[in-house]
């Protein structure tokens, strides 16, 4: 019901887009996206509510950038400035709150080169 897309290899300072299209119970208020590298815990990336309000991981301000289309269901993730910290596995989430527990998407990785 989350269908992630986007990902893949690109050179430090290099950018990104993932999208997220949801369908179903899936769509939420909240949309976003955690993360988790190899032996490192899952951490928040970023969130959108319906209304356009957004939230940031600390990591990531700066340069990256969280965006909605409601008549798509979908979640954008507009990611430049990309340094080899930033690879990991990149999951959509959506949820009635912030935390965005309701649904996950498989995931995208993205995997950035020094």
């Amino acid at each position: 019901q989350l269908q992630a897309s986007g990902g893949g290899l690109v050179q430090a300072r290099g950018s990104l887009r993932l999208s997220c299209t949801a369908s179903g119970r899936a769509f939420r208020n909240f949309m976003g996206w955690f993360r988790q590298a190899p032996g490192k815990d899952r951490e928040f990336v970023a969130a959108a509510s319906w209304s356009g309000r957004t939230n940031y991981g600390d990591s990531v301000k700066g340069r990256i950038t969280i965006s909605r289309d409601n008549a798509k269901m979908t979640v954008y993730l507009q990611m430049n400035g990309l340094i080899p910290e930033d690879t990991a596995l990149y999951y959509c989430a959506t949820g009635a709150t912030m935390g965005m527990a309701d649904f996950r998407g498989q995931g995208t990785q993205v995997t950035v080169s020094s």
